[in-house]
């Protein structure tokens, strides 16, 4: 059995998965035009995706299973790898934690004007104008109440904050004070304090806030996108903006990454700009190959059900 991956992993990970696993070729590479001749001859692919073409399934003849070790699958080559009925598995789920306390983090840095107090200080400047408030009785905006939308609301109660969830189901989860339905945005624009969406790039989410949604907010309200930039339109937001519709935003996802040089975004005072950069941290890639290596176990016929079996006729 031959397993390729096209994700640089961790020498730590590397060594363990060699000596755990004897009887297996890993075949271990760092992008995939590195990796593409190994792919012809692979039974297993471990992939972030996004670097995954139509050619490359159509020329992985053995290839069975593939494995991202990611959540979003938004440029996954999905139509081919169905017609081909091979197996996917993603990493959905692992950043509940890492993206949990990122939102929090988003939500003081505002809250407590961290960067106007960062500026002072360099600048040896003592000013006591900065606004600082509390999240304590505030009203969080969840958009997306799957495993990063949990954790980000039971961290939010720990500040006392009222939560609202917004799902398609309208299914209740834990920590969060009422669930509305996804034709109810307009409800959680009028209500939050905050605004986390962590929506996930498909149809229905595309341009999902235009120039009517920023005006549905409250002035004072913070928008916070750690999802898929698709759902900003982003020449209304910088309108919005500047209009005062609402008074800050962060950003850690695009419509185009890298993030341009000379966008307005990076000048735009009521940004703030984080390079896609949410879910990063050093326990990643092992939260990844636990899932990888348990699905490995019902590959090989020992475990009976996958983790985060992916359906490519939906994309999810």
């Amino acid at each position: 059995m031959m397993v390729v991956t096209s994700a640089k992993i961790r020498r730590d990970l590397r060594h363990h998965l060699k000596h755990t696993y004897p009887d297996i070729d890993f075949r271990f590479h760092t992008h995939m035009n590195e990796a593409n001749e190994d792919l012809k001859i692979a039974d297993i692919l471990i992939t972030y995706g996004e670097d995954l073409t139509d050619s490359h399934i159509d020329s992985a003849r053995n290839l069975k299973w593939i494995m991202v070790i990611s959540a979003g699958l938004d440029q996954m080559p999905l139509k081919a790898i169905g017609k081909r009925g091979i197996t996917v598995t993603s990493a959905r789920g692992i950043h509940a934690v890492p993206m949990g306390e990122f939102a929090l983090a988003m939500m003081l840095q505002t809250a407590k004007q961290s960067k106007a107090l960062i500026k002072n200080e360099q600048s040896g400047t003592w000013d006591r104008s900065p606004r600082l408030t509390e999240l304590h009785g505030k009203t969080l905006g969840i958009l997306g109440t799957g495993a990063i939308g949990r954790e980000i609301a039971r961290l939010a109660k720990a500040f006392n904050m009222t939560v609202i969830g917004l799902n398609r189901s309208g299914q209740q989860v834990d920590s969060v004070d009422r669930i509305v339905t996804s034709d109810q945005l307009p409800l959680v624009l009028k209500e939050a304090d905050f605004i986390v969406s962590v929506l996930p790039k498909v149809k229905e989410t595309d341009q999902l806030f235009t120039e009517k949604e920023f005006k549905q907010m409250k002035e004072d309200a913070i928008l916070i996108n750690m999802g898929r930039g698709n759902i900003i339109n982003e020449t209304d937001l910088l309108k919005a903006l500047k209009e005062k519709e609402f008074q800050h935003t962060v950003l850690d996802v695009f419509n185009e990454e890298p993030l341009p040089e000379g966008h307005p975004f990076w000048s735009e005072k009521r940004i703030t700009v984080t390079p896609h950069i949410s879910a990063i941290t050093p326990q990643y890639q092992p939260r990844a190959l636990e899932i990888f290596e348990h699905n490995l176990k019902v590959y090989r016929g020992i475990k009976n059900e996958y983790i985060n079996l992916v359906d490519p006729q939906k994309g999810y």
